[in-house]
């Protein structure tokens, strides 16, 4: 599809999409790296041990955190594309609706047929009956 093909609201969602895509896997990685590089315990600081190992700790929560956080805005995205296809596409809801109608259109006109038969059947059956009835001699 080209961006000239969509309609504006329809081009600036999609690029909202991106754009959270993007921005929400960037973060994940950022915070994981980060991570990492707390797990490697690079840097000398003026800290205490105890200290920088309980500020690294609540920085690799809250990294961790970050990453849920990402995490759980990707499901929210794969959530909003999913219902924006399902409301949004109408070729293929006008699809199914056109089969839909055309199966039971075939289905009447089979029944139709049907109750053709049986009614063309009953109308010969009771015309033999009547004729029995009205030939009998035990009326």
């Amino acid at each position: 599809m080209t961006s000239r093909a969509l309609p504006q609201s329809k081009e600036a969602l999609l690029k909202s999409y991106n754009t959270r895509l993007k921005d929400d896997v960037k973060s994940m990685l950022d915070n994981f790296e980060e991570i990492v590089k707390l797990a490697k315990g690079e840097g000398d600081s003026q800290l205490s041990k105890i200290t920088q190992c309980e500020q690294d700790t609540y920085e690799m929560q809250v990294r961790a955190a970050n990453i849920v956080r990402a995490g759980e805005s990707l499901m929210k995205l794969v959530s909003d594309i999913k219902q924006y296809l399902i409301l949004n596409d109408f070729h293929s809801v006008n699809e199914a609706i056109t089969a839909n109608s055309q199966l039971f259109r075939s289905t009447q006109v089979d029944c139709d047929k049907k109750l053709t038969t049986l009614r063309d059947e009953m109308a010969l059956d009771l015309y033999d009956l009547e004729e029995e009835y009205y030939t009998s001699i035990y009326k």
